[in-house]
């Protein structure tokens, strides 16, 4: 029992570790870090960048370098954790409430990552591996999060039963469900497109709203705008797309946050049918869905200032955690261990 408890325990942490982990490689790609140190794991062969002086021409080298590293001294600890939290698993693999094939999902996941961000250095910022590594660390982020949900829902009775605070397990909850199964699903899609986006520094293809280059359909170049594999050896800071297929990518990831936005908010008023619980779940997706949009609009109307970009990484992370707790709370507790 012991296990369970510390399992639970260490998943809560590193769920907010996680946040904190996608935060900062938000940060590190949108201040340009990303290849502040241009080896892996290490930094010009050293642990921290204060051995490696001599590689640096200005201070703000300097800084990127430790933003690099300050995200990898996070993301290796999360990894550790992880580990720690299968082992655990394995022990306690009978136990009710605990998942051993979820939890070394995320040990496979967590090393799949470790890869990526390997390759997002060695392979100068590709975006398919720029883009991926923002969708493993937010699966991950998602993952940790049901873990702990569902390991907390297993241990509240509630008259004899196990059961999500608040959540009704009837069938009522039949409609709701896959709703918010949709509704995760294409968030999952817009992230890509907003990774896409961010990835091939397409942000600033479209400067004005609610229209882009002041046409509601603009002329755009699409098929080169997706061209998954470019060959190696291209060093993509800055972007190597011409302007029509940035704006493409820019104006497909407004025509998705439309898609998503409907089918989240659909998703959330559907559950607040549910009882308390799927309720509240409901009303922290359209919070979170509210401000993810009011930060989209200020950083175009701010001409897309560091701050908020970063701030928009940062809501499409709170915005996964409202979808995932909203998927928790419409499912009753048998449907999952």
């Amino acid at each position: 029992m012991s296990e369970v408890i510390w399992i639970r325990r260490l998943a809560l942490i590193a769920t907010i570790l996680c946040l904190g982990v996608v935060i900062l490689g938000g940060y590190t790609r949108l201040s340009d870090s990303g290849l502040g140190c241009p080896d892996w794991p290490g930094c010009f062969g050293h642990i921290a960048p204060t051995g490696s002086a001599e590689h640096y021409a200005t201070d703000l080298d300097v800084r990127k370098a430790w933003v690099e590293m300050i995200h990898r001294y996070f993301a290796s600890t999360l990894g550790l954790i992880i580990v720690v939290m299968a082992v655990l698993a394995f022990r306690a693999r009978l136990e009710r409430g605990v998942n051993l094939w979820l939890s070394l999902g995320l040990v496979v996941l967590v090393v799949f990552q470790g890869i990526l961000g390997m390759l997002t250095v060695t392979w100068l910022l590709k975006p398919l591996i720029v883009t991926g590594h923002l969708l493993g660390g937010l699966a991950t982020f998602a993952l940790l999060l049901w873990t702990y949900l569902s390991m907390r829902a297993t241990a509240r009775p509630v008259n004899g039963h196990t059961v999500l605070e608040g959540n009704v397990v009837s069938e009522s909850g039949a409609r709701a469900r896959p709703l918010a199964a949709l509704a995760g699903a294409a968030l999952f899609v817009q992230i890509f497109l907003g990774g896409w986006t961010s990835s091939n520094y397409a942000a600033v293809a479209c400067p004005d709203l609610p229209r882009c280059q002041n046409e509601w359909v603009p002329e755009a170049d699409y098929q080169d705008a997706f061209v998954i594999w470019r060959g190696l050896g291209i060093n993509y800071a800055g972007g190597v797309l011409d302007h029509p297929a940035r704006v493409a990518i820019h104006y497909t990831h407004r025509v998705g946050a439309v898609v998503a936005s409907a089918l989240l908010l659909l998703a959330a008023f559907a559950a607040f049918r549910l009882g308390p619980g799927p309720r509240w779940a409901g009303v922290l997706v359209v919070a979170a869905l509210a401000l993810q949009i009011a930060i989209a609009v200020f950083m175009v109307l701010r001409a897309f200032p560091l701050g908020l970009a970063a701030a928009h990484n940062a809501g499409a992370a709170l915005l996964v955690g409202a979808t995932v707790l909203l998927n928790r709370a419409v499912r009753p507790v048998a449907d999952f261990r």
